[in-house]
């Protein structure tokens, strides 16, 4: 909320004569709120008839990048990297470009987290690349950091799941709250109706 809070009043008050500085806009929410926070955000900034204003904009959504491709006026920068095996080394040196990919674990790994969960990040994300983002074959199981075998006897999760999860409660207000959860019980029992006929 304090970040939103210091976008809304970056955003609400910046000319096109400001210089705006922002950092990793939308990292407090979900990974597709927040990229298309961010996304959003950028886009703003960047049309003349909303604020055109010069800005730096660091982010680790490499996605983001595809901005330059659509938006005149917007280049990538990113750190310039050399990777040997599975070693990255950062050299320090800012080169115009886009990143195609995070290299969130390798930082994980120079911070010292200990080898088995970075190679249980790797796992996660190689499953998350594949788009095997299913809960069952993503959670660990306690004793060893391993992934779980997706149980075929399990029905699939209701697509209203994800939809809850994505409810951001503390922007709403107890009204909104009810009324929003009211909608999801009626489109539940619509959709239990639906199947049972």
């Amino acid at each position: 909320m304090v970040e939103m809070t210091e976008t809304s009043q970056i955003l609400n008050s910046a000319t096109g004569r400001s210089l705006i500085l922002l950092d990793e806009i939308g990292r407090g929410t979900s990974t597709y709120d927040g990229l298309s926070i961010a996304w959003a955000v950028a886009e703003y900034i960047q049309d003349r008839g909303h604020v055109g204003a010069r800005t730096m904009f660091a982010t680790h959504y490499h996605e983001m990048t595809e901005l330059a491709n659509r938006h005149e006026g917007v280049k990538n920068y990113t750190v310039a990297v050399k990777e040997q095996n599975e070693d990255v080394l950062f050299l320090r040196k800012i080169v115009e470009g886009g990143a195609d990919r995070s290299y969130g674990i390798h930082v994980a790994r120079l911070a010292g987290l200990p080898p088995p969960v970075i190679n249980r990040a790797r796992e996660v994300l190689a499953q998350l690349e594949q788009g095997s983002s299913q809960q069952t074959q993503l959670g660990p199981q306690v004793s060893g950091l391993r992934p779980t075998s997706a149980d075929p006897t399990l029905p699939p999760p209701h697509p209203l799941i994800e939809e809850v999860r994505q409810i951001d409660l503390f922007s709403m207000t107890p009204l909104e709250a009810m009324n929003r959860l009211a909608e999801l019980q009626r489109r539940l029992e619509e959709d239990t109706n639906n199947k049972s006929s």
